[in-house]
């Protein structure tokens, strides 16, 4: 089996990784694959589905995840993200919140392996590009493995080749969706098993990976990582990316940080003349020096409300002469 290669990339996040967001990371790194936000077939189905599948050119290659469980829903939504110029379509059955198992989808489908192989063939019937499944290692306080085994063996079954998936078990009941990303502790060596397993399928790990070296370390048995929370704490991680995909050895990063916003002054122009507002715009940006001299000053330029409701690039320009001032 012949795979597109996904080395690594930046997880879906809700309320983070926005096409505004993606764009950001764009600019830092030419190959990392990126993903939406989860987006639910309800709001491609009755919302505005024109935004909701919106992304930038610049942004290849991207995947769309979705949420669902209907599969003649989610085959319709897969024909409009292919015809949108998607590269992948993902299946989410990693969340566990709440209001996502009411609507039956997320990590509660782990216990429905039928159900999300329909869903996988209903998509890959109606589209020719990927479709993967992100997914937790299990549910609750269940840490046998038997579970993970039927899921991804019945899933693959129908067609689906790439698994990303969380090394932490998804714990339903009793726990938020910030909590089910620290509490439930990281079992790597259980995706390792599963790799060993299925040697025929690809296996992209995520889940706490928060540097360079861990990524190269995990890339001797994994197919890619995925780094979540990490992307947006400190984007400047991505900066190291290409060198890994491209096996290339280490060296000093030709863009530095100022070339990456100078990059990105057009687009940010560009879209505050479509109404978009610079926070929203930026808010992704706060951790780019992170841990750098003048970081603290940079970020308290770009989350002042004050100096926000200019609503134009000088706001970012303010920021930079901070850290350049001490640099």
């Amino acid at each position: 089996m012949t795979f597109k290669p996904r080395t690594l990339s930046v997880a879906p996040m809700i309320d983070w990784t926005d096409r505004h967001c993606r764009r950001f990371h764009r600019a830092i790194s030419q190959h990392t694959w990126l993903y939406t936000e989860m987006i639910t077939t309800g709001a491609l189905v009755f919302g505005d589905r024109n935004r909701f599948l919106a992304f930038n050119e610049e942004e290849h290659p991207v995947a769309f995840q979705i949420g669902g469980s209907d599969p003649a829903q989610m085959a319709q939504c897969a024909k409009w993200i292919e015809a949108a110029g998607y590269d992948e379509l993902n299946m989410n059955v990693g969340c566990p919140s709440e209001r996502v198992q009411k609507g039956a989808f997320g990590a509660c489908l782990m216990a429905e392996p039928d159900l999300v192989a329909d869903c996988v063939k209903a998509m890959r019937d109606s589209c020719s590009i990927d479709v993967t499944v992100k997914h937790r290692i299990g549910l609750d306080y269940d840490e046998t493995e038997t579970m993970l085994y039927d899921f991804v063996g019945k899933v693959s079954e129908a067609g689906c080749q790439t698994f990303i998936v969380h090394a932490r078990n998804a714990v339903l009941k009793g726990l938020s969706p910030k909590e089910n990303r620290d509490i439930p502790p990281l079992r790597y060596e259980v995706v390792k098993r599963l790799k060993q397993h299925f040697p025929h399928l690809q296996i992209i790990l995520n889940g706490g990976i928060t540097t360079l070296k861990e990524i190269q370390t995990h890339l001797e048995w994994a197919d890619g990582c995925m780094i979540g929370r990490e992307a947006y704490s400190n984007p400047w991680l991505l900066a190291g990316f290409d060198r890994i995909i491209q096996q290339k050895s280490d060296g000093v990063n030709v863009k530095t940080r100022f070339d990456v916003l100078t990059e990105l002054q057009v687009y940010v122009e560009d879209q505050l003349t479509r109404g978009e507002s610079v926070r929203n715009l930026t808010k992704s940006w706060l951790g780019l020096f992170h841990g750098q001299p003048g970081g603290r000053l940079y970020r308290q330029v770009l989350s002042d409300s004050v100096k926000l409701k200019s609503n134009s690039w000088g706001v970012v320009q303010e920021a930079l002469q901070k850290v350049s001032a001490i640099v």
